[in-house]
């Protein structure tokens, strides 16, 4: 894209239209968009108190859990309340650093998590393939290491696209046919040559989010080649169960994205309405879905939620 002449009028403020060709539809829309949202809020929450507050599950896979917990309900607030509110109230304006800011946590918050499912991976290694150095391994003290390394790569790999942004003029259209703003769906409306931007964010997802992937793969792998020289299939399936619920969650996780990305690359025909609803099909459905998972899959989180849901009312 070459460099527009232009009288330097840049929009300072866009209009977030929701989902177009589906405006009479909002209201029933935003009714799957709420309650997943109230579910996400509600089970991550449980989640992390019930982790902090039992001594039994400070584990690092709990911990990492926690960490993902956090995350998803970070993720969800990012997008979910902007889109009641062009749902409801048709209040689709915001100022462009509000849109920076709302991309900015959003797209940090996702390649967190991923770095979050890539060390749970790692967690479910070291417990199967090295049980008996697991503990002296995994360390509460490297467990916050990886917390942090996690958080500065996520949030430092996204900062510079907030000076990307702001270099741009913007004196296209300021009609945003989405729900929320993500990065290259704004840099497009600018009149500069924006080729730094596609290049910067396709660099950000290969070295995180697709090296995350690959290193899942390898993780996976390795375990596998191990579970199944079990000898006895009491261990072989217990082994198998304890990374069933981070295989649920991986799935989850990168699926819808995947599935998102080939639509858009490869379905050309498809209506835009439908893009933007998977677009936030990949936001909605793993904050809602993981705490669901992880407290059906895991015994002993299942035992405690009951405990606090049921059995200290009687």
């Amino acid at each position: 894209m070459t460099t527009l002449n232009h009288t330097g009028f840049s929009h300072t403020v866009f209009s977030l239209l929701g989902i177009p060709g589906l405006e009479d539809q909002h209201m029933w829309i935003s009714i799957p968009f709420f309650t997943s949202y109230v579910i996400a809020l509600l089970g991550n929450s449980l989640l992390i108190f019930i982790i902090l507050t039992n001594s039994s599950l400070h584990e690092p896979m709990y911990l990492f859990l926690c960490m993902l917990a956090g995350a998803d309900i970070v993720l969800s607030t990012c997008t979910v309340p902007q889109a009641l509110a062009i749902f409801w109230f048709h209040a689709g304006e915001i100022s462009l650093n509000c849109c920076i800011t709302q991309l900015f946590f959003l797209h940090s918050t996702f390649i967190f998590e991923s770095g979050i499912l890539l060390v749970m991976a790692f967690d479910r290694y070291i417990a199967i393939c090295h049980p008996l150095r697991y503990t002296t391994i995994l360390t509460h003290a490297l467990i916050g290491k990886i917390g942090v390394i996690i958080f500065l790569r996520s949030y430092g790999t996204i900062s510079p696209m907030i000076f990307l942004l702001k270099r741009l003029t913007f004196c296209q259209n300021n009609i945003v046919p989405h729900t929320f703003c993500e990065h290259i769906g704004l840099a497009k409306y600018a009149c500069n040559d924006i080729r730094v931007n596609i290049w910067y964010g396709f660099f950000i997802l290969m070295l995180t989010v697709v090296l995350d992937v690959l290193l899942i793969f390898v993780s996976y792998a390795l375990i596998l080649h191990v579970v199944f020289h079990i000898p006895s299939q009491d261990a072989l399936h217990k082994a198998l169960n304890t990374c069933g619920s981070h295989i649920c969650v991986i799935i989850l996780f990168y699926g819808p994205g995947m599935f998102t990305t080939l639509t858009q690359r490869f379905g050309r025909h498809i209506p835009p309405h439908i893009h933007i609803l998977l677009a936030n099909a990949c936001i909605l459905a793993p904050p809602m879905l993981n705490p669901i998972i992880y407290g059906i899959k895991t015994k002993q989180i299942r035992k405690l939620v009951v405990h606090e849901l049921f059995t200290k009312q009687k």
